[in-house]
């Protein structure tokens, strides 16, 4: 079982990247150098109404400065707490938690998808193939993709047409005539429903990091349970833990 942690970070940076999406770096004493692309951390209010942590997917590892950054949106209170931070201050943390994606020498797509987006970038820092990166976005307020240009080939959908390719990043795909032999990507349901029915039909190797409501973060709770095509050693029925087994499973494990 890997080794996770729980502990005092502290903020090194703070600030809004686009509207209500916030940038944070963090320095950690264990859980930078023990992270891969695609995990987690959970970090916990100071407000002790909000009892259970929140999940945020990893954005960067630095690990030789012990520091990682995580790019959420404000979803509801616990992340407004958050984006109320600012540098110095400390903010209770565990992790690394769930799995990475595993490192292919491949030719490969990177699709990410609104708040899915984040997760792919220290992935792409750290894959060395050949790298597709199609990013999907609402509209014209796009966040990270000059770094993303610095790791790869970038290919922007916008569901206004605001910019790149008018629809979802399969059209990007078709668009721009892209191709590749290995899928890795994190986004809402139905973007991730489409690539499984892309690779399928591609006979194309697929992962895909998901997008759950956590509770516990660890696998102790069930609340995060995705339904699975084996039987789960665990519960013995057809479920896999998203924070736990996940959040990244070969698309074929899971349905959507």
């Amino acid at each position: 079982m890997a080794e996770k942690f729980k502990e005092q970070a502290v903020i090194i940076s703070q600030e809004e990247i686009a509207p209500g999406i916030y940038s944070m770096w963090l320095k950690t004493n264990q859980i930078a150098k023990h992270a891969k692309a695609g995990q987690f951390i959970s970090l916990y209010c100071d407000d002790k109404s909000r009892m259970l942590p929140r999940p945020i997917s990893i954005c960067e590892i630095d690990a030789a400065d012990s520091a990682l950054r995580i790019v959420y949106r404000i979803a509801g209170g616990g992340t407004a707490e958050f984006a109320g931070k600012h540098t110095g201050m400390q903010l209770e943390i565990m992790g690394p938690l769930g799995n990475g994606f595993p490192l292919k020498n491949k030719k490969a797509f990177l699709i990410g998808g609104g708040i899915g987006i984040p997760p792919m970038l220290e992935l792409a820092k750290q894959l060395d193939c050949e790298k597709q990166i199609v990013l999907g976005y609402r509209n014209s307020e796009m966040f990270l993709l000059d770094q993303f240009k610095k790791e790869g080939s970038v290919y922007v959908a916008t569901e206004d047409g605001s910019y790149g390719s008018r629809g979802n990043v399969l059209d990007a795909i078709r668009e721009n005539g892209l191709g590749a032999d290995i899928i890795y990507a994190c986004g809402p349901t139905p973007m991730l429903r489409a690539l499984k029915e892309y690779a399928a039909e591609h006979k194309t190797e697929c992962w895909i990091s998901m997008e759950e409501k956590m509770a516990c973060g660890i696998g102790a709770c069930l609340a995060c349970v995705c339904k699975s095509k084996e039987v789960d050693e665990h519960t013995n029925v057809h479920n896999k833990r998203v924070c736990k087994e996940g959040p990244v499973f070969r698309a074929e494990e899971v349905e959507l």
